[in-house]
């Protein structure tokens, strides 16, 4: 208790003592056994600042002394800030079981076993010479339970560690089974083996929130539907891209796209490749319903390869249930376009109701969109040249991905027939293209 109150003390005192570090690597082992949960944490002693630690000679930290500050330092920039649940039920703060200081060449932390051993083991020598910033605080942390089959989350509140703070957490649950997470800065609430409804309800709203933060995706949608503004017309539209990204997004989540370095810059310049398309075709005016929904499949594609780029960071959360998170992600894109559809369309009919002729109108809007993708595709193909992309050599391996490339084309060619044929039903042949199109610009005609 002295020790605690000597270092709040020397918190108050020394406010200025270290400046906050840009880039903070925080590793994490989780263990529940029996009727105890045990929290390894590793986290570089620069992290914790405000404290002026004992040093001794030309700068040397003096490894006795601060030894014994550490289980208050560790109890007040780290448990403090780490909620963990059983349940439901918020467990209560742990006991520190045991810290040490570790030199930046130790390499105990790579797993639970010699992690553990290293923090209960002997300290460094009181003769080590070495600075404070050049050291980790190592803590061992123990939670009563009720059971260590029990469903646990984790709240963790380390950001305020460093300017970036990226935590490695590893979840080692009964069994044998390892549960690996990285984030950056605070994630929130973190269930470590979810439910299928835990994971997913997390990716719908994930889904929701990356269509809206999308601006090249929001910019396609745009693209859509300019020229058909009746949700008729748009269903077989978005029906087909919502199919084609979600083949290839589940295709990658399954390893079944390139993992080469020239992937994703190539994807991203295809994204921009398809946005200046249509905008390009809605200034020519030769689009109609049946073509355009192909057109969009085709599109959808590679979209669905841009939405797995984003998901590489959010599968760990999805536990044991990858299909179900996948599926959900879609859900939640889907009502995000639904939402957009929503804005856009009553919009657009204002718009070219009474501002602007709706030829002319889809003219200037489709300009400045592809005025935008044509700069987005300069700058991604310069990014994308900088690569070196071989042709693929013919082996056993490669032949294999392209069998499982051939079934998905069949699938797809599948799909297209499906939706053609649905199509034709849902959107009469009457369904014109912009010089058919009058419904909405015929009360501005008729005043001219």
């Amino acid at each position: 208790m002295f020790l605690r109150h000597f270092l709040a003390i020397a918190v108050a005192a020394t406010a200025l003592a270290h400046d906050i570090p840009n880039d903070v690597a925080v590793q994490v082992f989780l263990k529940p056994k029996g009727g105890t949960l045990h929290l390894l944490v590793r986290c570089p002693l620069r992290a914790i600042r405000d404290v002026n630690f004992p040093e001794r000679g030309p700068g040397y930290l003096d490894i006795a002394a601060t030894e014994a500050m550490m289980p208050d330092a560790a109890t007040l920039w780290i448990s403090d800030f780490i909620n963990l649940y059983e349940g439901k039920t918020q467990l209560p703060k742990p006991k520190v079981v045991a810290t040490r200081l570790a030199l930046e060449s130790d390499r105990s932390f790579a797993s639970y076993e010699t992690a553990a051993a290293h923090v209960i083991g002997p300290m460094l020598p009181a003769d080590t010479n070495v600075v404070w910033n050049q050291t980790f605080l190592d803590v061992m942390f123990e939670y009563p339970i009720a059971s260590d089959r029990s469903e646990f989350s984790i709240e963790p509140k380390l950001a305020r560690l460093g300017l970036r703070v990226v935590t490695a957490l590893r979840f080692l649950p009964p069994g044998g089974a390892v549960r690996a997470f990285e984030f950056v800065g605070d994630p929130g609430l973190v269930r470590l083996d979810p439910r299928w409804y835990q994971a997913s309800a997390r990716f719908v709203e994930l889904g929701f929130f990356h269509i809206l933060d999308g601006t090249d995706h929001l910019l396609f949608l745009f693209c859509l539907v300019i020229p058909f503004r009746k949700f008729r017309a748009l269903i077989p539209i978005v029906t087909s891209f919502t199919v084609a990204h979600s083949i290839t997004l589940i295709a990658s989540a399954y390893d079944l796209a390139p993992s080469a370095l020239w992937f994703p810059p190539l994807i991203e310049t295809g994204i921009a490749i398809s946005i200046l398309y249509m905008a390009l075709e809605n200034i020519v005016g030769t689009s109609n319903v049946h073509r355009r929904w192909m057109i969009t499949f085709g599109f959808g594609l590679v979209h669905g390869f841009g939405f797995s780029f984003a998901l590489r960071e959010t599968m760990q959360f999805a536990g044991t249930h990858m299909l179900a998170s996948l599926l959900s992600f879609n859900v939640g894109v889907e009502l995000g376009q639904l939402l957009v559809l929503l804005i856009m369309i009553p919009a657009l009919d204002f718009l070219f109701r009474y501002v602007v002729v709706e030829r002319m109108g889809t003219i200037i809007l489709s300009a400045l969109v592809a005025h935008t993708a044509w700069h987005w595709m300069m700058d991604r193909w310069a990014v994308l040249r900088q690569f070196h992309v071989p042709w693929p050599a013919f082996t056993m391996e490669f032949a294999a991905t392209l069998m499982r490339w051939l079934m998905v084309i069949v699938a797809m060619a599948g799909v297209i027939w499906f939706l053609r044929s649905r199509s034709k039903r849902l959107a009469p042949e009457a369904e014109p293209d912009y010089l058919a199109t009058e419904t909405l610009s015929k009360p501005f005609d008729q005043q001219h």
